[in-house]
């Protein structure tokens, strides 16, 4: 499973619900986003599921920033986050994102 989140609202609702899941904020106008957003999509389907989400940074800038403000992760694009009982787990940007990365922190 793999869904958009586009708002604060939206996130908050994800954290309640969900005690473990992975996150990509990506770039649109990025060929490394791509790349990375390209292997998070193969990680998707290989583990159909983990409970994985994405934003479109452009799209959703006041999430973005809620994110990197409230976990204190400082904000990249692309980054991937793993998080757990309401704390980020891991998170990894650019060309550390990968479907093995993916995979091995995930579990």
């Amino acid at each position: 499973m793999k869904e958009k989140v586009e708002t604060i609202e939206q996130f908050t609702k994800l954290v309640k619900e969900n005690q473990k899941f992975i996150l990509l904020k990506h770039s649109l106008t990025c060929p490394i986003s791509q790349e990375a957003y390209d292997e998070f999509d193969q990680f998707c389907e290989s583990n159909k599921d983990c409970n994985a989400y994405y934003l479109y940074v452009q799209e959703a800038r006041p999430l973005s920033n809620y994110i990197a403000e409230t976990y204190g992760i400082k904000h990249e694009s692309p980054q991937a986050l793993i998080f757990e009982n309401d704390s980020v787990k891991w998170h990894a940007s650019h060309f550390k994102i990968t479907e093995k990365s993916l995979t091995e922190a995930s579990k």
